[in-house]
């Protein structure tokens, strides 16, 4: 355990220092969320009217969990470039843990997302968005953030080694991530929909997340009915998340065992 441990933190040391020498990959993941607040907030928040509150204040919990989910994407490319630029097999020849890769990789890319939910804060504030609940509601909020950012990340690595392509994982992760986005509270209220996709849209997990976010916030909230995970937001996020993690990381693992053993 102490192993993995030490041999992860150095691995994401690595990742973080390769960062400072390509700081673009920090812009990118910071201009395109805080152009989504602005865009969502300025454009949409004067045409769109939520229940008990303003658009902006809305649709930062949105965009917050949109950028968590990213992960997904982030990691799985990262995974495919360590397989193809023969980092892995450089790894593959030293006495270190295997786990060790693939942690490191997905807490280096949690803590660069991390960064941009900071910037997509500060600036959030600047249009209007606040936060009227306590310190410890704040605090769980942006825990559950993190989860699904962890979560999203072991997710895309176990996308990464099954795929094995950058091209593929593109095309895959398109299709993923355009209906968990949209096919969801996120953007727009969930009150609308026809019967039967609104049921698929509340048992998405971002529709739970981003429901727990607004109500540990104390944003407004759109409840589309009176099922358990519109009602019970905070459980069913953890939950859902917390499932995702626990399947992804030793399928993750398992197929990094086969792609290290080639």
């Amino acid at each position: 355990m102490s192993e993995t441990l030490s041999d992860s933190w150095a691995l994401i040391g690595r990742h973080l220092r390769h960062l400072l020498r390509v700081p673009e990959r920090l812009l990118s993941v910071t201009l395109m969320p805080v152009m989504y607040v602005i865009v969502f907030g300025f454009l949409f928040g004067s045409a769109m009217q939520v229940e008990g509150g303003n658009y902006r204040e809305y649709i930062m919990a949105g965009i917050f969990a949109q950028v968590m989910l990213a992960n997904l994407q982030t990691t799985a490319v990262g995974v495919v470039d360590d397989l193809r630029n023969g980092l892995v097999d450089r790894f593959r020849s030293l006495p270190m843990s295997r786990y060790a890769v693939l942690v490191g990789r997905t807490v280096s890319d949690l803590m660069l997302s991390a960064v941009a939910i900071v910037v997509m804060s500060v600036v959030g504030y600047l249009i209007g968005w606040r936060v009227n609940t306590g310190a410890g509601d704040i605090a769980a909020a942006f825990g559950i953030l993190l989860l699904l950012g962890l979560g999203s990340a072991w997710l895309g690595a176990l996308l990464g080694l099954s795929l094995r392509n950058v091209e593929a994982v593109s095309a895959v992760m398109s299709m993923v991530m355009m209906p968990l986005t949209f096919l969801s509270s996120a953007f727009i209220p969930l009150s609308g929909l026809p019967g039967w996709l609104r049921a698929i849209a509340v048992w998405n997990p971002l529709s739970a997340v981003v429901g727990a976010l607004r109500e540990l916030f104390g944003n407004p909230t759109s409840v589309a009915d009176s099922s358990f995970p519109s009602v019970h937001p905070i459980p069913v996020a953890v939950g859902l998340v917390a499932l995702i993690i626990v399947l992804a990381m030793p399928l993750a693992a398992r197929k990094y065992r086969t792609a290290a053993a080639r």
